[in-house]
């Protein structure tokens, strides 16, 4: 039997979310290994598959709506939201920093699940917990489906990830020699 793991993997590399070179991460470090899960996010039946194996794991969290940060976060948010029937909203960009509009409010208290699609140092992610906390709103916890922060993000709050990658990544002036000569690449966050 297949495990959780090469199940998801299989779904990221058979779909071209899974991507190999010189990558410039959006916190500016590189990487030879990415994580494009827009490429996974055009085929409903995986991204469907990926939250039912990511389900367990959040069912544990009481939260009555998903809040998911654009860009990556929103097909799997919304995902989530519909697996659990829960209320879905999202921030946006504006000026560089993601904002609350649309007319979505956070009630007092709500709890509220953010749904990522990848973290490596996790700012996205605690953009939106800093934006649920500031419109009075409770944080039930993050998840993932990919955390790649070797347990380096932390949150004061749960983090469940449906896969945890290790892959290196350099400071762009530090680069081992052998992507030195290989060109960068900024695939979209």
């Amino acid at each position: 039997m297949q495990s959780t793991n090469d199940e998801v993997l299989d779904i990221f590399r058979s779909t071209g979310a899974l991507l190999q070179g010189h990558f410039i991460l959006r916190s500016g470090l590189r990487s030879e290994h990415f994580f494009q899960c827009a490429q996974v996010c055009q085929h409903m039946a995986e991204v469907t598959r990926l939250i039912e194996l990511l389900k367990p794991r959040l069912e544990k969290l009481a939260f009555k709506t998903v809040l998911a940060p654009a860009m990556g976060g929103l097909v799997v948010g919304q995902e989530v939201a519909r697996q659990f029937n829960a209320r879905y909203i999202f921030v946006e960009k504006e000026n560089d920093r993601l904002v609350l509009r649309r007319g979505f409010k956070i009630e007092p208290d709500e709890p509220i699940l953010i749904v990522e699609d990848v973290i490596t140092r996790g700012g996205r992610a605690q953009e939106a917990v800093d934006i649920v906390k500031s419109n009075g709103g409770k944080v039930a916890g993050i998840a993932v489906l990919v955390d790649r922060s070797e347990g380096k993000a932390n949150f004061d709050c749960p983090l469940v990830s449906l896969l945890e990658m290790s892959f290196p990544t350099y400071d762009p002036n530090e680069l081992p020699e052998h992507l030195q000569s290989v060109p960068a690449f900024k695939p979209g966050s």
